[in-house]
């Protein structure tokens, strides 16, 4: 098993992709911790996963969009495990709205989870490994947003394209406490945030013409780069973005 014996915290792992790399994680050998902000009863249903394949795990509520939330899922997570080795920053959202109706709420909301967060969540964690003298694993699900305009979604692309700055910032900076930094960038893929999409033929249909594998990417695609990223496999690699997409990033266009 690639990950036998770590320790990772995953936030967001209540649903989709968090919730498809906590079991992957654990599958692969690693005792995790499942983050949560409202859905209890999902992360629940993560910890039953991990649990059923013998890894050690807990819960822990926490808002990552604020910043003493952050640091004390950080710090339960240490004292959980005795350390923590893996750190996932998978918690987001998204709000749509025409750029002239963003209200200021909707824009703070979508930026302090998904830039904030991982800045003060990545902090809490660096001050570990760098206190308890080990390295460390930071892996980022930012989205091909990091790149591609997402019109409507303009906040939403703001903070995936901070989050790949903040990635190559990282990745150079943490490097002399033996941290790698990288960002997994899914395209479009099936989990409970793309409901609509799903359900709308008018949506899915020209978005798969725009995917060369012509199928959405699944929870478990994403899950399995976030696992190479995890082990050793990956030791030499950081300052880097995988895109995992079916080929969308570089045959899209707007209908």
């Amino acid at each position: 098993m690639k990950l036998n014996g770590k320790r990772a915290l995953v936030t967001g792992s209540d649903q989709g992709i968090g919730q498809a790399i906590a079991v992957r994680f654990a599958e692969e050998g690693a005792d995790v911790i499942v983050n949560y902000r409202k859905n209890q009863q999902g992360a629940e249903e993560t910890r039953a996963r991990i649990a059923g394949l013998g890894r050690r795990t807990q819960v822990v509520q926490a808002d990552v969009s604020q910043v003493e939330d952050g640091r004390r899922l950080v710090a339960e997570s240490v004292a959980a495990f005795g350390g923590l080795d893996v750190l996932v920053n998978n918690a987001g959202i998204e709000k749509r709205a025409s750029f002239v109706d963003v209200t200021p709420e909707d824009y703070q909301a979508v930026i302090h989870v998904n830039m904030d967060g991982p800045f003060w969540v990545t902090q809490a964690f660096t001050r570990h490994c760098r206190d308890a003298k080990h390295p460390g694993k930071v892996i980022n699900v930012s989205s091909v947003h990091e790149e591609l305009p997402f019109p409507h979604f303009t906040a939403y692309c703001m903070a995936k394209g901070g989050l790949k700055m903040m990635m190559r910032n990282l990745a150079i900076e943490l490097a002399e406490f033996g941290i790698t930094v990288n960002n997994i960038a899914p395209g479009a893929i099936e989990t409970p945030i793309n409901k609509k999409l799903l359900s709308d033929p008018k949506l899915l249909d020209p978005l798969l013409d725009n995917i060369p594998l012509h199928r959405l990417g699944k929870p478990e695609d994403v899950a399995g780069v976030a696992a190479f990223l995890a082990s050793t496999d990956a030791d030499y690699i950081t300052g880097t973005t995988i895109v995992t997409d079916g080929g969308l990033l570089w045959n899209y266009s707007e209908q």
